[in-house]
């Protein structure tokens, strides 16, 4: 076949295999690892940006949720171009689209454009991770041979997973300086991606197929308006006609997707690989997981911030106990998945992953950050285990080799399963926190309508400082919270408690899940099309 990798024994014959292997799993990894730091990097500058262009408190949530509504909205159309273009192409393609994205919203005007300006780039930003990702993964997948893939792959999710504790603190360093560097410093890594790639010599694979416009545009749409209604919901209610329109609509365009795609010669998404038991099993894993495993970079910053009264850099620190336990995990799931296929790993990392945030919940009010580290890092073990196995179990069960195709739907369903995590959990943060700290402000002598007012402000904002100001003066909302801080600290622990419990409870669906796992493994490929798997483990 055209384009097809040579064998590892032919690699190997000719001294290509090891240095072509190394150095594109090293441009993809610096490719990668942009989207991984943006996710967490915006939030850190939120309070600078909003104070430099005069932003709204609802225009600071755009800039920060945008990103992750183009990356659900366009991953499938991702994978699917990765397949049409080829993986190396697209991957350049997608690296230049993200870069000169940052680079354009490090130099937003200041003004009346500028919240438009922040929020159509952190789009094409998204956009830009779209058709990188599923590229990226797809090259590491063709370059590595199914006896290495684990390995590979488990650093790949590990390393580039655990570059997003770099957000936090490097966004914290670049804002003493200048809140817009935190976009431009995507400029030298993009870099160092592209020459890699370059370097590498990646072979490049096509398929000679139509692009499912139609297909396209409705996955979009979908995607995009169920997840609008989702994020929106702690901002209109869940009682809100707007939000269940959201929702139910961007819902129904999912299924006129669905049958669409079954009826159309050449889909964007070919959902005959949900036939496969296993793939179905890994996504739904996958689903469940990222609930939490997203999720948990915002709730738990802000929580050290709030609660722990810690500095932005000193949240981040907190955030690296969860990372230990992911970095170290991950590495033992690929080990794991080469040997006895992916079903073990994820029972492993389900368990574990429940227990952990279950503890970690319970350590939270308690307000001690030391207390929590070993909870913290059990939990990051936990969806370390997990995330390499399931995730390369699924894309190895991949149709006619169509890495990009089968890249592209489990990364759509990882991001897909975040923005609702952040929104349902989100909301059970606003809605807990609300009615503890309006409680807390009673008992201290404000009116009840007064006390809710300033309870709900308190709670819909990031730091506690809504629209990035703090109550000041020597009026009773600014006397009250002043006399009620270190209560509404516990009070914002006690709601955290919800948000974590969820998250157990969301791993231990995901563990449910992995028990119908038929423990089949991929264990070499005869050819680019068809994988061979062993009979099921006893694991």
């Amino acid at each position: 076949m055209a384009g097809t990798p040579p064998p590892p024994e032919t690699a190997r014959a000719t001294g290509e295999g090891a240095p072509r292997q190394t150095l594109a799993l090293t441009a993809m990894l610096f490719a990668v690892s942009m989207t991984f730091i943006d996710q967490t990097i915006v939030s850190i500058a939120a309070p600078s940006i909003t104070d430099e262009l005069g932003l709204s408190a609802s225009g600071m949530q755009w800039v920060v949720n945008a990103y992750l509504l183009s990356l659900a909205a366009f991953f499938a159309l991702g994978g699917r171009l990765s397949d049409l273009l080829g993986h190396r192409r697209m991957m350049l393609i997608g690296t230049l689209v993200f870069v000169i994205s940052s680079v354009l919203c490090g130099c937003v005007p200041s003004g009346d454009f500028a919240q438009t300006w922040l929020i159509i780039f952190r789009a094409t930003q998204g956009l830009g991770a779209a058709l990188m990702f599923p590229a990226a993964l797809a090259i590491v997948i063709a370059v590595f041979p199914v006896d290495r893939r684990g390995r590979a792959l488990a650093l790949f999710f590990g390393l580039s997973g655990a570059l997003t504790a770099v957000g936090p603190l490097l966004g914290g360093w670049l804002t003493q300086w200048t809140w817009r560097a935190i976009f431009w410093v995507n400029v030298p890594v993009a870099v160092v991606a592209i020459v890699l790639t370059v370097v590498a010599r990646i072979p490049e694979k096509r398929r000679a197929e139509r692009l499912d416009v139609v297909g396209a545009v409705l996955v979009a749409a979908g995607m995009a308006l169920s997840v609008l209604g989702f994020q929106q919901a702690a901002a209109w209610g869940w009682s809100s006609v707007a939000t269940w329109a959201c929702i139910v609509g961007g819902l129904a365009i999912l299924v006129v997707f669905y049958g669409y795609e079954r009826r159309t010669t050449h889909p964007l998404i070919n959902f005959d690989v949900f036939r496969d038991r296993a793939f179905t099993i890994d996504s739904l894993v996958l689903f469940f997981a990222m609930l939490a495993f997203v999720p948990v970079f915002f709730f738990a910053s802000v929580y050290a911030q709030v609660s722990l009264s810690a500095s932005p850099n000193q949240a981040a620190l907190f955030l690296l106990y969860f990372f230990i336990g992911f970095g170290i995990a991950s590495q033992w799931g690929g080990k794991i998945l080469d040997k006895r296929g992916a079903r073990p790993a994820m029972k492993i990392g389900c368990a574990l992953g429940a227990v952990g945030f279950y503890l970690w919940a319970q350590e939270m009010t308690d307000l001690s950050i030391h207390d929590q580290w070993p909870y913290a890092a059990m939990a990051g073990a936990g969806i370390g285990f997990l995330l390499a196995p399931a995730s390369t179990d699924a894309v190895n069960r991949s149709i006619n080799a169509s890495y990009g195709e089968v890249t592209g739907i489990t990364q759509t369903i990882r991001n897909y399963s975040a923005a609702i995590g952040m929104a349902v959990f989100g909301t059970v943060l606003t809605h807990v926190t609300t009615n503890r700290i309006t409680t807390t402000l009673e008992q201290r002598g404000l009116p009840p309508a007064e006390a809710e007012s300033t309870a709900r402000q308190v709670a819909e904002s990031v730091t506690g400082h809504p629209d990035g100001k703090s109550p000041s003066g020597d009026g009773p909302v600014a006397q009250a919270l002043q006399g009620a801080g270190d209560a509404i600290r516990l009070d914002f622990a006690e709601a955290n408690q919800w948000v974590f419990y969820g998250m157990a409870i969301a791993l231990a669906v995901a563990f449910v899940c992995s028990l119908a796992h038929p423990g089949t493994r991929v264990t070499a490929r005869q050819d680019m099309d068809s994988p061979v798997r062993e009979a099921p483990s006893r694991s």
